[in-house]
C-alpha cells in the first residue's frame, strides 16, 4: 500500500478511536451528576470503559486490572458502598436510548434471561428455569424491557425477579439488602411497572410483544388494553378465547383447539423479520377474536406455522386499530426474537452477566451500568449507519428490522 494511502487510513483510524472515546465521555457526562463525589464520578467512567474493552470477562479484577488498578476495592466499592442511585441513571439510559433509536412506531419488548449462580446468597438465587439453561437450575431471573426500532435495539429498563421463597423470609432479605418495601410480584406485574415508568416518560412506542410469560397474564393484557396500547404477545396452545359459532352461544375455546379448525387457504407467507440465514419465513394464519372492544379496535389471534414442520404452531394474542395489517403484527412479533439475541449479546460483549455481587444493590447497579454500556454500542452503530459509514449488514444483534407503521 502507497504510504499515503497508509497514512490517511490510520488517520481516519485514530479519528475513530477519538470519536468513540469523545462519544462514551459524553454519555458519562450525561450520569455523572449523580456521583456528588470525584472518586466515585471518575471509578465510573472508569467501569464502563472497561465493560466496553475487549477484556475476556468482566469481573471485579479484569475491570480493575483494565483500569489500572492493583486490586478490585475501587471497582467493588461502586458497586457497594459509593452513595449513588441506579434508578436515577437507568432514568438517564432510558432518556438515552429514546434520544437515538427514538421512533414512534418502537416495539416495547419484555424478555427475561437467567443468570446461573452457586449457593443461596445471592438476592433473588434459587432453582427455577432458565432459558439461558434451557433447564432448570440455579439461577436468577432478570426482567428487561428493550426499545426496538429501525434505528437499533437497546434496554430502556430492568428489574430483579424475587420469589416467593425470598420475600416470605424477611432475615434472608435483610442479609441480601432487600428493601423493606420490596414484595413479591409475578413477572406480569414485574413488565406493567416497567411499562408504566415508559408510559410515563412519555418513549415513543407503538407495540409492545413478550413472550407466553407475560401473554398468558391476562391481568397484564387487559390493562394494555385500558391504557389503549396496541401489542401482540405469545400464548400457549391451552390458552383460552371467546369465540363464536353460528349453532351454540358464545364460548370458551383453547387456541390449540381453535387453529386445528384453520382452513387451508387461511395461512399467508411472511417473514419475521431478517436472521443470520436471511429472512425469517414462516406460515401465518390469523383470526379475529369475537368479543367487545372499543370503536376502532380489533383483537386477533395469530397463530404461526413452521415451514419444515408444519405441526410445530405458535400462538399469539394481538390488539390494535382496526386497520392494522398482518404484515405488521407479524413483523412486531418478530421483535421478541431478535431480543433474545440481543440478550446473549450484552452478555457476551458487555458483561451483564460477569458480576459477582450478592446484594440488591450491586446487582442493580451492575446491570444498570451493563446496559448503558450496551446502549452505547447500539447508539454508535445506529450513529455510523446514518453516516453511511457503517454496514447494518454487520451489526450482528444491532441489524436494523423496519416495523411498519400502525
Amino acid at each position: 500500500m502507497p504510504v499515503l494511502e497508509t497514512a490517511a487510513a490510520l488517520t481516519a483510524e485514530l479519528e475513530e478511536v477519538a470519536a468513540w472515546a469523545a462519544g462514551l465521555e459524553a454519555l458519562h457526562a450525561r450520569i455523572a451528576n449523580h456521583f456528588a463525589r470525584t472518586e466515585p464520578r471518575q471509578r465510573v467512567l472508569a467501569y464502563l470503559q472497561g465493560l466496553l474493552s475487549s477484556v475476556e470477562r468482566k469481573n471485579g479484577w479484569q475491570l480493575a486490572e483494565q483500569a489500572g488498578d492493583p486490586t478490585p476495592d475501587g471497582m467493588q466499592r461502586l458497586l457497594a458502598t459509593y452513595r449513588w442511585d441506579a434508578e436515577q441513571v437507568r432514568d438517564d439510559l432510558r432518556a438515552y436510548v429514546v434520544e437515538q433509536l427514538g421512533d414512534e412506531a418502537a416495539v416495547l419488548v419484555v424478555d427475561e434471561t437467567g443468570f446461573l449462580k452457586k449457593g443461596t446468597k445471592s438476592v433473588g438465587v434459587q432453582r427455577q428455569y432458565s432459558g439461558t439453561a434451557g433447564r432448570i437450575e440455579n439461577c436468577q431471573i432478570g426482567v428487561f424491557l428493550a426499545y426496538a426500532s429501525h434505528k437499533g435495539r437497546a434496554f430502556i429498563d430492568r428489574e430483579l425477579y424475587l420469589p416467593k421463597e425470598w420475600t416470605a423470609d424477611r432475615g434472608r432479605c435483610d442479609e441480601a439488602g432487600v428493601p423493606e418495601t420490596a414484595e413479591f410480584h409475578t413477572k406480569g406485574q414485574v413488565a406493567r411497572t416497567m411499562l408504566e415508568r415508559a408510559f410515563a416518560a412519555a418513549v415513543p412506542a407503538g407495540w409492545v410483544t413478550g413472550d407466553e410469560v407475560y401473554g398468558s397474564d391476562g391481568a397484564l393484557r387487559r390493562w394494555l388494553e385500558a391504557e389503549h396500547r396496541s401489542y401482540v404477545l405469545a400464548v400457549r396452545a391451552n390458552e383460552y378465547l371467546w369465540t363464536w359459532h353460528a349453532d351454540h352461544a358464545p364460548s370458551q375455546e383453547a387456541v390449540g383447539v381453535i387453529a386445528a379448525r384453520l382452513p387451508a387457504d387461511a395461512w399467508t407467507r411472511l417473514s419475521a423479520g431478517d436472521g443470520a440465514k436471511g429472512p425469517r419465513l414462516y406460515d401465518w394464519a390469523l383470526l379475529p377474536q369475537q368479543r367487545a372492544l372499543e370503536p376502532g379496535w380489533g383483537a386477533w389471534l395469530l397463530v404461526r406455522r413452521s415451514l419444515s414442520e408444519p405441526t410445530e404452531l405458535a400462538y399469539y394474542v394481538v390488539f390494535a386499530p382496526r386497520e392494522t395489517t398482518r404484515a405488521t403484527m407479524v413483523q412486531v412479533a418478530g421483535q421478541r426474537w431478535a431480543i433474545e439475541e440481543v440478550i446473549e449479546a450484552a452478555k457476551g460483549e458487555v458483561g451483564l452477566d460477569e458480576y459477582e455481587v450478592r446484594r440488591w444493590v450491586g446487582w442493580y447497579r451492575h446491570i444498570t451500568l451493563a446496559l448503558l454500556a450496551h446502549a452505547y454500542l447500539a447508539a454508535t452503530q445506529a450513529q455510523a449507519i446514518r453516516s453511511g459509514v457503517g454496514d447494518e449488514e454487520k451489526g450482528g444483534p444491532w441489524n436494523r428490522t423496519w416495523i411498519s407503521s400502525r
